[in-house]
């Protein structure tokens, strides 16, 4: 007799069982980042084995806001005083992105055999949802996309903590905030507000990743007006990692031993591109005397915004530095690729 499928609430369920016990055994074999790897690998063991997850759909969009809020919090007058220091390397992600573009996507369609919609998409180091959807507007293979991104943002949230305690000595053991019992009510009724009206007004208006941009202009104008003077508490951090742990490893839910082999296999290789190019770029900015090694490292990351917001606290990086890098990084490739994609398509063109 068939095994009927679970229905959406129980795979819900489910994901939050699996990922908590993923946190426990995490926190009890005091590894790192608990509350974002212990999630994100219980719930990728899950996935590959089959196990029917699902994710938390707008709960876990919401989780974003807070760390867009976190971001906000940190845009002080003291950083926005610094701007014009970081301009020679921010000036450096349009070349970072323009080589990225140039070796990646070759790499998919010529090596992995990529159609070129799907080559060029999958190369573009942009937001996951972003790519996915201008790849099939584009006529890419969607899951395709979805799992080489997945495989990108996991491998690089893997391999950026260990880089960082191994190669420049970080302990990620930086207070991620302040508890909620040590804040100001006050100052998190704003917090909470700045995320709701931030995120539902940056989506009203059609702005790109509003869960976290649209926060994070709301907060940064209420931390620039003297209004708020602190993070988001860490519970609320805790949080938002647990989120984002089961949002990566539910992406793989349904893979097969065919995806696993390419689209999954493809994307992991790529890591390895993007992991020398980035070295060379972080290389350079670190000679060139234009910031700390941890921060030139997590500013050129290809990772998620999200994630490296994450890392960028527990780190103790500047976060201001790192995070204008990546929005500069993300409002380029999600303005230019389509851009480019369609005066290729116009010229005729082929990869």
């Amino acid at each position: 007799m068939p095994r009927l499928p679970l229905p959406p609430a129980a795979r819900i369920a489910l994901t939050a069982a699996v990922a908590a016990l993923g946190t426990l055994v995490f926190h009890a074999a005091s590894l790192p980042l608990p509350f974002l790897f212990g999630p994100m690998f219980a719930c990728l063991l899950s996935a590959l084995v089959g196990l029917p997850l699902r994710g938390f759909g707008q709960v876990s969009v919401a989780g974003r806001t807070i760390l867009g809020v976190a971001v906000g919090a940190s845009i002080t007058p003291a950083v926005l005083a610094r701007l014009p220091e970081m301009a020679v390397s921010i000036a450096l992600v349009p070349v970072f992105i323009a080589v990225i573009g140039a070796v990646g996507v070759p790499f998919f369609r010529r090596v992995w055999g990529f159609d070129g919609a799907t080559a060029y998409y999958a190369a573009m180091p942009g937001g996951l949802q972003d790519m996915v959807i201008f790849g099939i507007e584009a006529g890419g293979d969607a899951r395709a996309l979805s799992l080489i991104h997945a495989t990108r943002v996991l491998f690089i949230v893997t391999l950026a903590p260990i880089l960082l305690t191994q190669l420049y000595g970080s302990s990620l053991s930086n207070p991620i905030g302040a508890p909620a019992s040590d804040l100001p009510l006050a100052e998190m009724a704003l917090m909470a507000a700045a995320a709701w009206i931030g995120w539902k007004g940056g989506e009203r208006i059609g702005l790109f990743g509003a869960s976290i941009l649209g926060p994070m202009i709301v907060t940064a104008a209420l931390s620039l007006s003297g209004l708020i003077h602190a993070r988001p508490p860490a519970e609320a951090i805790l949080a938002a990692q647990f989120l984002i742990g089961c949002g990566i490893g539910v992406h793989f839910v349904g893979v097969t031993m065919r995806e696993l082999g390419r689209d999954v296999a493809a994307g992991a290789a790529y890591v390895v591109v993007l992991a020398a190019l980035a070295a060379a770029v972080s290389s350079l900015v670190r000679w060139l005397d234009l910031a700390g090694g941890v921060d030139a490292f997590l500013a050129f990351a290809p990772g998620g915004q999200a994630e490296m917001t994450v890392l960028a606290i527990v780190a103790g990086a500047d976060l201001g530095y790192v995070i204008a890098h990546h929005l500069t990084r993300i409002v380029l490739v999600i303005t230019g690729a389509p851009v480019v994609a369609g005066i290729k398509r116009r010229a005729g063109l082929r990869d």
